[in-house]
């Protein structure tokens, strides 16, 4: 029996969880943790836990004690998962696994600035137009700038997750018809301005272009047998189109070989007007969406992931189709 440790993930990974457990060779045990008392996680999990709010070096102590007191094996962070990979070798010491990247390549990546940097040397990705701000001039000016080139603007902090600090910028926006329709991460110029002006400064800020293609994720995890790369065009709705695009896939190798990841990762891409896709960021985790990846692929990548992990080798075979998939049809999932 292998003893698996999920601590606070987003609410889909309990098709994450049961997508790992599908091993014809092992019992895979999986204990769950999460600050919300009755995530749906806990559906998936043969042991169930409130998780702590301990912060930082504090939360990772509370996490050895954790895997000691429950006899874990492996621990799938997600929860301050910088901080855990920094202090890997005190989980080693006590025999526990960590399915992540090392700490180098993890806080690395989880700057996008310096993601940017890295990539826009290398003529075999395309990285978009960027500048890096910390206050409200140089935002203004940076703004400026785009709008004589880009046909539209956007911005983000450096250090973000789930896009939260996602913003598409606009010139104006009719605060009656506002009341009529959700407006999303739509914010008028004028507005962020005044927002960006009330602080001396502010933590770095992305200012890029605004592209009006569709956002790829690639679901992606390296193998002896080479690169599991998993492309969905997502939707507005429940269901995202699976397909494979070579070009895209290339793209995957040189991140994955630039940055040497060996675990799983979700590489996120945006198109522009003409279809050429853009790196937009870099997350070293598994996805939200990797559920639906699977169901299209068939190719398990929790459990591929896992095993790897452990040293072994599970087969898989490459998808180079295309399939539309849907959230009601993930409970189906047989692989």
């Amino acid at each position: 029996m292998v003893r698996v440790w999920f601590n606070h993930w987003f609410s889909t990974a309990h098709q994450i969880i049961g997508l790992m457990k599908r091993d014809e060779s092992q019992e895979i045990y999986v204990v769950g943790s999460n600050l919300a008392v009755n995530s749906v996680i806990r559906n998936a999990c043969d042991e169930w836990y409130v998780d702590s709010e301990l912060k930082g070096d504090s939360y990772v102590s509370f996490c050895l004690e954790f895997c000691k007191a429950h006899n874990i094996d492996v621990f799938v962070p997600r929860r301050e998962m910088v901080e855990i990979s920094r202090q890997r070798e005190r989980f080693e010491s006590l025999g526990v696994r960590l399915l992540a990247d090392g700490y180098d390549k993890i806080s690395f990546l989880s700057d996008k600035a310096k993601t940017y940097e890295f990539f826009k040397k290398n003529k075999d990705i395309n990285v978009p137009d960027y500048f890096v701000v910390n206050n409200s001039a140089e935002f203004e000016r940076a703004y400026e700038k785009l709008c004589q080139s880009a046909g539209g603007v956007c911005c983000k902090y450096v250090q973000d997750e789930g896009g939260m600090s996602f913003r598409r910028i606009v010139g104006e926006i009719d605060r009656f018809e506002s009341l009529s329709y959700y407006q999303g991460a739509k914010i008028a110029y004028r507005e962020l301005a005044d927002i960006l002006r009330s602080q001396e400064s502010f933590k770095d800020m992305l200012v890029m272009p605004y592209l009006s293609g569709d956002e790829i994720s690639v679901d992606c995890l390296s193998t002896s047998r080479g690169l599991i790369a998993v492309m969905r065009r997502k939707g507005w709705t429940r269901d995202e189109r699976v397909f494979f695009d070579e070009a895209i896939y290339k793209m995957c190798e040189v991140v994955v070989d630039g940055i040497g990841l060996e675990y799983p990762c979700n590489i996120q891409f945006k198109l522009s007007e003409d279809g050429t896709p853009y790196l937009l960021e870099i997350n070293t985790r598994m996805s939200g969406g990797v559920p639906m990846s699977c169901l299209a692929s068939g190719i398990n990548i929790p459990n591929i992931a896992l095993n790897k992990l452990l040293g072994k080798e599970v087969g898989w075979t490459p998808f180079r189709g295309e399939k539309v998939v849907s959230y009601i049809e993930i409970p189906q999932i047989v692989i």
